[in-house]
Order: structure tokens, then C-alpha cells, then sequence
């Protein structure tokens, strides 16, 4: 399971087709957020999603479903069938080294992924009632850090027949869409699933009030499937979430998938929503591959849904060949006491933001780099970020021209807490196709960093804090906090406890016994610019 984190979108990919991974029995992420928009609130947007294939194969009808834990789609067992990540530009061969499945794979955008999966492995023929199609479906997922798509996810469906011609092939978008604060038991009950047919898209939105409250956004399910070789079926159906379970044998799924049905706008009952999207007829020959993608869209509104629908088509019209960012330069913090100073000046062998060329833009401008932002956050890599400086090319037309600088030193903090920065770059307007500055993604070059006292050089001042530590006071609760949720969860447990050895030397072991002289815990401390280390009571 990967994440893709690098817009204002996080979405879960798995190489078994599931968009989600919460509450499934093969992961173990308490807390995680399926699809989070925007980034560091915890509302949640599906709780399960992904492609269905029905046909007919004889006598048989059959569909292959990737449903969560009930799921039929699996990778193999070898080493090569993971998640596999590539940048904008890079070529990978994707697969086995001997025998790549996906030769000279070139990145599309900020950060693609790349997996494998079929309906016919053992793990897959272990499902009860599972008679599989021999379907292998290669899968690559697009998410962008800058404008105009860092609020969109694109996953594409290459599905293949490996053993049968296939009839009356329909492929079907599902998903579980609920909006709402993730970690409420109430999220998503009062959800509704609107379909505008023209641009097959499905919208699952919150409404207002509830035991979940206000959601911040709806999602959009945009569906881009082939022509159908005659006949055209299309189909929207919603199933009502908890009481009404969605069909559960593969006549009764492929039924619904062949309806000809585009239900009214769901009006809720409280018990959530669940749908599909389905199209077809299609012939599937056995070595075939029919190629399917659906475009995950936030927004903050169902308006900005349609607006960003409306981008991405022009850009799928371009194949994705957009001006793009900058990449961002090379970012090193050095923490002291009670100050943080940040450095990114590109070196030799580091890929250089002022040189990058970008070759899709209109205007021709050969290095198009114009300037960097430095962001501060004091609650997490995902935000929010508070703008502290910027600097840009002197002596043009474009932003204040302050002149490029390379160093920025942020004083006043408060030792041994965390604080997170970035170093963005950003380039000059395309006034050509009208394209605004486009900028680097926060969140790739953001690191955590904790100011603090050196080490010193001799044993003597070491100290424990807080001291004494009270198991009644809850730490996380101050402002800033002293002890914080790991991950993505936001609410305090155990393990998040937290005492602070300080006045370290550089070099130096720490045990930690209980008090009748058994060990529990050896902390190894060697670094030389920092003198404290964090334990969080357990063993």
C-alpha cells in the first residue's frame, strides 16, 4: 500500500485494486484516511472503492469484483508485483528485470504508481464462490503537486484476458463514497449520490448538519470509459448504505451492471450511500486489453467538482503534456537552541530548479524558474503552512524582485518541540496559454526538525524531562503539545507518551530499568548535533 501525498489530495493505492485500507483485515493503520481532502483535516471521502469486470464466458456469467476484503484481485507473491513509484520524466521498466510487464514506463506526473494484479492467483481462487475470468489488470495512478491538478487523482485500468475470449464485457466504477470526519462512527450516513450521465460522472456529497457535522467537500467519481462496440449501455445505480447491501452473486452483480438504468438523484435516509457506474457492451479476445480510468476530483464545493472536471478533460485533450513545476531544490536543516536555519542552495550533482526547462509551455521561456517560498508548520507535514518568506529573480517583470537568497533563519522557537518546513520553487506565468506560476509541492520537500541544545562534551548535566512525569496530565493537551498523535490519527494513545532525555553528550547509550534493576529499554544515542533523545515508556 502506498499513498499518494504530493497534492491536496492523499489517496490510498494497494496493489490489489482496493482505493481504500482502512478497517481491511490485510492492513493494520489505525486511524488512516482513504482519501483525505484537503490535507491534515481527517475527512474522509470513500471507504472503499475500485473497477469491477463482468462477461459472459459459455454458459457462465461472471464478474471479478475488487470490493475491500471480499475482493478477487490479487499480485503475486514475487518481489517485483509491489507498488511502484515513479517522477515526472524518469523511465522504469516495470516487473520482473528479466522480463519487465511495463518497458520503459515514462512518469506522467508528480508522482505515479505503478502495480500488477489478477483475478486467478491462489489468493484469489481461495474466495468462496470466486470462478475467476483470468483477468490481469495492470494499474497506474497519476497525482500532481501544483495547479491546475493537485486536486484530482487519476487511476487507469489496463485490464487483460489471458486465457478466454470474453463476451458482453461491461467495466464498472464502485465506490463506497462517504464524506464526513473520518474517525466519527457517524461519518457518511447522511450522504447522497448525485450522476450527471453526459460526463459520467458520479458525485457523493455531505449534507449539511448531522451527527458527522459539515464536511468541507464532496468527491467526484469521473468515469472515462472506451466506446462500446454497439449497443451502448450505460448504468448508475445507488444502494442505500448499511440496511441495503449491494448485489452478492455474480448474476445478480452483472444484472445490475447491464440495467440500462440511471437512477434519479439519491434523496438519504440516513444510512449512507454506495454505488456504480457501469458501461458497456465490449468484446475482450483472449491477449486483448481494454483500457479504462476513473478521475477521483475534490473541491470544496460541487462547483469546483465540475471546474476541475473541466481542466482535466483539456488536459487528457493534451495527453498530459501541461507546463509543470519546478522541482524543488535541496533542503538541509540545522537545528540550534531555540533556532532553526534552513539552506538549499543547489550544489554540484543536485537537480537544480533554476535550470529546469519546461517543454510544454507556450511562451518558449528556456529556464522559466523565477523564485522560492519558505513555509513553516508547527502541527504536521501536512499542515497548515504559514508563508514565511519569498525571493525571486530581480530585475524583471514578474513578483516583488527581491533577489534570490539561499538561507533563511527562523528564531524564536521553543526547544525540543517539532516544527516542520519546506523550501518551495516556483516559476514565471505562462502569459501564452494563460497558465499562472506554477509551484513545487510542499509536502515533498517539507522536513521535520527539532530545535534543541547541542551536545555537550562531557557527562554531568544529563536530565530528564518533564520530571517528575505524572500519568494524570495529559501532555498532548498543551499548547504547543508536548506529546502528539503518531500517523494521521488525531486523537492521543498510549504510545504517544513521552519523556526527553537532554544535555546529551554526541555519543552516548541510555538504560532505562525499573526499580527493582531490570532492564527494559537501551536508547542509542550518536549524533553530533543534537543532544536529547525521546522514549515513550514502553518497552
Amino acid at each position: 500500500m502506498k499513498v499518494h501525498d504530493v497534492g491536496k489530495v492523499r489517496q490510498v493505492i494497494t496493489n490489489t485494486g482496493w482505493l481504500n485500507a482502512k478497517f481491511d483485515p490485510l492492513f493494520s493503520y489505525p486511524g488512516l484516511i482513504n482519501c483525505e481532502y484537503p490535507p491534515g483535516s481527517l475527512e474522509e471521502h470513500i471507504t472503499e472503492g475500485g473497477p469491477w469486470v463482468g462477461a459472459v464466458l459459455g454458459n457462465d456469467t461472471l464478474v471479478s469484483v475488487i470490493r475491500g476484503e471480499q475482493g478477487e484481485f490479487y499480485p503475486s507473491d514475487a518481489s517485483w508485483d509491489t507498488i511502484w513509484v515513479v517522477k515526472r520524466g524518469d523511465t522504469v521498466d516495470i516487473g520482473d528485470p528479466a522480463n519487465p510487464y511495463w518497458k520503459n514506463y515514462v512518469g506522467v506526473s508528480d508522482q505515479d504508481f505503478v502495480c500488477r494484479y489478477n483475478d486467478y492467483n491462489p489468493v484469489s481462487l481461495k474466495k468462496s464462490d470466486h470462478k475467476p475470468l483470468y483477468l490481469e489488470v495492470i494499474q497506474n495512478s497519476y497525482a500532481w503537486g501544483s495547479l491546475p491538478l493537485d486536486e484530482i487523482i487519476v487511476v487507469n485500468y489496463h485490464v487483460i484476458s489471458t486465457k478466454y475470449n470474453l463476451e458482453r464485457v461491461f467495466l464498472t466504477n464502485w465506490m463506497n463514497g462517504n464524506v464526513g470526519y473520518g474517525l466519527s462512527d457517524a461519518h457518511g450516513l447522511d450522504d447522497e449520490t448525485y450522476f450527471d450521465r453526459h460526463r459520467t460522472l458520479a458525485i457523493c456529497t455531505d449534507l449539511p448538519g448531522g451527527e458527522d457535522g459539515d464536511a468541507i467537500g464532496p468527491i467526484g467519481q469521473r468515469s472515462y470509459f472506451p466506446e462500446p462496440i454497439a449497443g451502448s449501455v450505460l448504468t448508475f445505480i445507488w444502494y442505500n448504505g448499511r440496511q441495503q447491501g449491494i448485489p452478492y452473486t455474480d448474476v445478480e452483480k452483472y444484472t445490475d451492471m447491464t440495467k440500462n438504468l440511471i437512477m434519479e438523484n439519491q434523496v438519504t435516509t440516513g444510512d449512507g450511500t454506495k454505488h456504480i457506474v457501469a458501461l458497456g457492451p465490449y468484446q475482450l479476445n483472449k491477449g486483448d486489453t481494454l483500457h479504462f480510468s476513473i478521475a477521483l476530483i475534490l473541491g470544496k464545493s460541487i462547483k469546483s467538482i465540475y471546474e476541475n472536471e473541466r481542466v482535466l478533460n483539456l488536459v487528457r485533450a493534451k495527453d498530459f503534456k501541461i507546463p509543470f513545476a519546478p522541482p524543488p531544490p535541496p533542503l538541509t536543516v540545522i537545528p540550534r537552541s531555540k533556532r532553526i536555519t534552513l539552506k538549499w542552495k543547489p550544489g554540484a550533482g543536485d537537480v537544480n530548479p533554476e535550470e529546469y526547462h519546461d517543454p510544454y509551455r507556450g511562451d518558449s521561456i528556456p529556464k522559466p524558474f523565477e523564485g522560492y517560498r519558505v513555509y513553516k508548520s508547527t502541527k504536521s507535514q501536512n499542515g497548515p503552512w504559514t508563508l514565511l518568506a519569498e525571493f525571486d529573480l530581480p530585475d524583471n517583470a514578474y513578483g516583488s524582485n527581491t533577489g534570490i537568497e539561499y538561507e533563511y533563519t527562523d528564531v524564536g522557537l521553543l526547544n525540543n518541540l517539532d516544527y516542520y518546513y519546506a523550501v518551495t520553487s516556483f516559476s514565471k506565468p505562462d502569459k501564452v496559454l494563460n497558465f499562472p506560476p506554477l509551484e513545487s509541492s510542499i509536502k515533498v520537500s517539507s522536513k521535520k526538525v527539532v530545535p534543541g541544545t547541542p551536545p555537550l562534551e562531557t557527562v554531568g548535566q544529563v536530565a530528564v524531562v518533564p520530571n517528575p512525569y505524572r500519568g494524570d496530565v495529559a501532555y498532548h493537551s498543551y499548547i504547543p503539545p508536548w506529546e502528539k498523535p503518531g500517523g494521521t490519527r488525531d486523537r492521543w494513545m498510549e504510545q504517544d507518551r513521552r519523556i526527553q532525555f537532554i544535555n546529551l553528550t554526541a555519543e552516548c547509550d541510555i538504560r532505562i530499568y525499573t526499580l527493582s534493576g531490570d532492564l527494559v529499554q537501551t536508547i542509542y544515542h550518536n549524533n553530533p548535533n543534537k543532544g536529547y533523545e525521546d522514549w515513550n515508556l514502553t518497552s
